[in-house]
Formats: structure tokens, sequence, C-alpha cells
């Protein structure tokens, strides 16, 4: 079973409809027993980074995500609150990842929407995907660029697109909305 986290960011529902899609189980909780007894959990959002965890905080789901053993994929704010700080609400977050989240410059149009491609790509999550496949970002925020990173993109500034760390992976793209390669990154996710 996989557990999809709860905690009242948005865009859960259609990580739900592409794992039903791929022919996956899954639930949407916040019930910690449930995230622990999970084969995978995917900690997905969209929304403001102080306020997710803030919430995250008052359900205990801070400290049991960190101590998960499980593989756990965060996507777009789920990838910014694994790492360390974020500019946006002044947030300490759950510092799996290290490097800090910042706001993009405001010199071109922010947020950072629509299709892009990656400049380097290495590891599990990436098996059967190009450089020049394209994927989908929505975002204002990026994490800077560190040890963990394992794919790269480039929106006024290089910033991770991917991270791993462990048992922990990270995308700031959203593979649910990214077609047949996003499919493919869920796919190769969901087959560690």
């Amino acid at each position: 079973m996989i557990a999809i986290i709860k905690y009242n960011a948005g865009n859960i529902r259609s990580v739900e409809n592409a794992l039903i899609r791929l022919g996956y189980e899954c639930v949407i909780t916040d019930d910690r027993k449930e995230i622990l007894i999970a084969d995978k959990v995917i900690f997905p959002g969209v929304g403001e980074a102080s306020s997710a965890m803030r919430y995250l905080k008052e359900k205990g789901l801070d400290n049991l995500i960190k101590s998960l053993k499980q593989p756990v994929l965060g996507i777009c704010l789920g990838l910014q609150l694994m790492c360390r700080y974020s500019e946006e609400g002044n947030t300490n977050c759950l510092n799996i990842f290290d490097p800090d989240v910042r706001l993009f410059p405001h010199v071109d149009k922010v947020p950072h929407m629509g299709w892009n491609n990656f400049y380097y790509t290495e590891g599990d999550l990436f098996r059967g995907i190009s450089t020049n496949d394209n994927v989908y970002y929505v975002h204002s925020y990026y994490a800077e660029i560190s040890s963990w990173t394992t794919a790269t993109c480039d929106y006024i500034l290089p910033f991770s697109s991917a991270m791993v760390k462990d048992n922990f992976y990270a995308t700031q793209f959203h593979p649910e909305k990214s077609a047949g390669t996003g499919e493919k990154i869920l796919r190769n996710f969901l087959e560690l």
C-alpha cells in the first residue's frame, strides 16, 4: 500500500489519480500508523511552507517523516519541506536535505510554471529518462544545488530538480502532471 501524506497542501488528488492509473492502491492519510506500515510514502504538495510545517508539527508528522525507513518521495512543496530551511515564511523545515529553499529573483517570470527539461540526471528515479525529456514545474521557490542533487534544471539560475538521500527521494517538478516521463519516474519510485 502507498500512503500519500495529508497535511492541508494541494495537489494530493492528482497524485492519487496518477497512482490509480498506474494500478497501485493508495490511501490519503495523516494517521501515523497508516504511514508507518505503508510500503512507500509520497509527500506531495502545493502550498505555503510555514503553514504546512505548522500542520505537520501539530500532528507529529514532522518527526515521523524523518524517521521513516521505507522509500519516501517528496513532490514540489514536499521537496522544499524536506530541506533545512525555507525563505517562505522564514520556516525551519525537516532538515532531511541540507540546502536552503530560496525565492527566485524577480528578474523573470515567477513562478516558474510550465515544461522544462533536465541538465543532469542520476539515480534510480531516472532509469530510462533522457535529459531531453520534459517535466512540469509550478514553483516560486527553489532548493539550492547540493551533494544530494540528482537532477538540475535552469530557470533564472540552476536549482535542484531532484534530490536523493538514503531512502528519501524528492522532485521539484510534478511527475503526476508530467505525462509519460512523469509516469515513468513515478513507476521507477514505486518499483524501488
